[in-house]
């Protein structure tokens, strides 16, 4: 009984030290929140410093209560990120030149393509010695010589930081190929590469992870259902009137169904009795390719998409005005993304075109 009662003893003893550790190095975390535009954009770099365990987006600096992505801009919030840290192994001015290496400073009216003072950039100081710290570190910035016009990144106090819904965390990671589309398009990298070349903390563009060209055949076909990979990989053809897209009449886009490359607008599609969805024309022509198919005794024209090389379907000559063009697709071979989701999916750029 005795020995039972010792044995206790020790492990209670045991549990409070080593709750008292626990909250020793949670209590010598500290926080660092930061705005750059598109918080997506902003995790990747953080998240790979030593020191940083971890990086949540989210929206703060407005007024209003409970903010979400419908109505956080509407509550005077931008999108942010908060830095947790341990400053034991990295410094607040540390952080901040990473900070400076991911944004464009001089823009006062929002980040690269995402527009409004909602996509502002801002960095939200905890206390004064982080206040001083900011301003020398913005103070040295304009005095660089990097910019020729001013910084107008704003310095202000911290007020609460409301983390952004599941699907937006470590976006990047769950969602590599719409990430990697979005952040190519938003010209983010163009901007940074100009003015920071090689010096600068950013993700590789040719990861593995994040290349349709190099996904292994067995993740293609984890990836896609048999009928996907049939067409896209395989030039085959889905049945004509019993596939999802050929009848959908839905405002939005098409995108490729292994990288999510743009490939066409609803607004360019019409009904052409053919069974098949079908377009006057791409989206992005650019993430079209097209090769003479020689196949079952004919000549045709077919169209792949660029990054993918997935096998989307064929172009022929008897399409309406004005570009007498019929992009004869497969549904198998795109997902659509309606015009609601755009900004959410990454394709906030296109919300433009359906504001009518």
């Amino acid at each position: 009984m005795m020995v039972l009662m010792l044995k206790i003893t020790l492990l209670s003893l045991l549990l409070v030290a080593f709750a008292v550790v626990t909250a020793q190095a949670a209590a010598q975390l500290e926080k660092a929140v930061f705005a750059g535009g598109c918080f997506w954009c902003m995790e990747p770099a953080f998240e790979k410093l030593p020191g940083v365990t971890d990086v949540v987006s989210g929206y703060t600096g407005g007024t209003g209560k409970d903010p979400n992505y419908q109505d956080y801009g509407k509550k005077g919030h931008v999108e942010a990120i908060e830095v947790n840290y341990d400053p034991s192994k990295i410094s607040y001015a540390q952080l901040l030149d990473v900070f400076w290496r991911q944004i464009d400073p001089t823009d006062p009216g929002g980040q690269f393509v995402d527009r409004g003072p909602y996509y502002r950039s801002a960095i939200f100081y905890r206390n004064e010695e982080e206040k001083k710290i900011a301003e020398k570190s913005k103070e040295e910035l304009a005095k660089s010589g990097k910019f020729d016009k001013p910084i107008v990144t704003e310095i202000l106090p911290a007020s609460t930081f409301y983390a952004a819904e599941a699907y937006h965390q470590d976006y990047y990671k769950k969602n590599p190929l719409r990430y990697k589309f979005y952040r190519s398009g938003s010209g983010r990298d163009q901007y940074l590469d100009k003015v920071w070349g090689k010096d600068r903390n950013k993700e590789d563009p040719k990861a593995s992870a994040t290349d349709p060209k190099k996904m292994s055949k067995e993740d293609l076909k984890k990836k896609l259902t048999p009928l996907q990979h049939k067409v896209t990989q395989e030039e085959g053809t889905e049945p004509a009137f019993n596939n999802e897209f050929w009848n959908n009449k839905k405002p939005g886009i098409y995108v490729d169904i292994v990288s999510g490359e743009p490939l066409f607008s609803s607004l360019d599609k019409y009904d052409s009795g053919t069974g098949w969805p079908s377009f006057t024309k791409p989206l992005e022509p650019g993430n079209i390719v097209e090769k003479q198919d020689r196949s079952f005794f004919m000549t045709r024209t077919e169209v792949r998409s660029k990054a993918g090389d997935s096998h989307l379907g064929h172009v022929f000559n008897d399409g309406p005005p004005p570009t007498g063009l019929r992009y004869c697709m497969n549904s198998a071979a795109m997902r659509f993304v309606a015009k609601d989701d755009l900004e959410k999916e990454g394709y906030g750029q296109y919300k433009n075109l359906f504001a009518n």
